[in-house]
């Protein structure tokens, strides 16, 4: 198979909006996550409820802005 032309995909009112990859994103990135599995551990043991797993991890995307987070529930 042999490769001619490269075209550019069409644009989509759908496409999801890029953000660069810089240092302090991917910090957030890792603080979100650090951040998730110790309310998984604290879940786990019993420390915490599910209702309160579910507030705290929602205050907390909204701090870290992790990517995906449009995706997630």
């Amino acid at each position: 198979m042999q490769v001619k032309q490269i075209t550019e995909l069409p644009t989509s009112p759908f496409a999801a909006k890029r953000k660069p990859a810089t240092e302090e994103r991917l910090q957030c990135e890792y603080d979100y996550y650090r951040s998730l599995k110790l309310l998984q551990k604290m879940l786990s043991a019993g420390l915490i409820t599910q209702e309160e797993f579910e507030k705290i991890d929602h205050r907390n995307r909204q701090s870290f802005s992790p990517f995906g987070v449009e995706l997630m529930p």
